[in-house]
């Protein structure tokens, strides 16, 4: 029985993987205009460039289809009734498939889109909790990548308000900071601009 749970959670944690390296972004970009999202704009695949070079129903198409599938994933793992914690790294797995997508030679997106559908579905009151968190320091810093990483990098000590679960928290952790950590040449341009 045991065994059994186990190669359940592995396939879960698989197939978490290989949904998040479904690029939205790439198949829109291939779908409406027929080319290769990586190659225009920023050259990134997430929704920014993808609205920035398709216009609006391409911005709004990969971020919807971002969202949903770290969404589905999580969903998916509460279906089944895994555990938290197994559900939780099926949402690493996920994110992982977006950063790193093995379709793509392992360049992706950013995750932030796949980060606040997964929170949303995992812990509601945490995803509003750094939604208003985003909005604070939008209005301080006037800046999207700022807010954002500051509102992501609390998402664990939001989670740890609520339910006091040492291992999900932990578990919290890198799935925010590695959202954090792959904006970091946004970071680094940003320090530019304010010097």
């Amino acid at each position: 029985m045991i065994i059994q749970m186990e190669f359940e959670w592995a396939l879960y944690l698989i197939a978490s993987y290989l949904v998040g390296c479904i690029m939205t972004g790439f198949l829109v970009a291939k779908l409406i205009k027929g080319v290769d999202l990586r190659l225009l704009g920023s050259g990134n695949i997430g929704a920014r460039n993808a609205g920035r070079v398709l216009g609006s129903s391409g911005f709004v198409l990969t971020l919807a289809g971002d969202i949903l599938k770290a969404a589905a994933v999580v969903w998916a793992g509460i279906q089944f009734q895994y555990p938290p914690y197994i559900q939780l790294l099926g949402f690493l797995a996920v994110i992982l498939g977006h950063l790193y997508p093995i379709f793509l030679r392992f360049h992706g997106g950013k995750g932030v889109a796949s980060f606040i559908g997964g929170m949303i579905i995992f812990h509601p009151i945490s995803a509003v909790l750094v939604a208003a968190a985003f909005l604070l320091f939008y209005g301080i810093k006037r800046s999207l990548t700022v807010a954002g990483l500051f509102a992501f990098a609390l998402t664990p000590f939001f989670y740890w308000l609520f339910e006091k679960q040492w291992l999900e928290t932990l578990l919290l952790i890198p799935i925010s900071f590695l959202v954090v950590y792959v904006q970091k040449e946004d970071i680094k341009e940003r320090i530019k601009i304010t010097e």
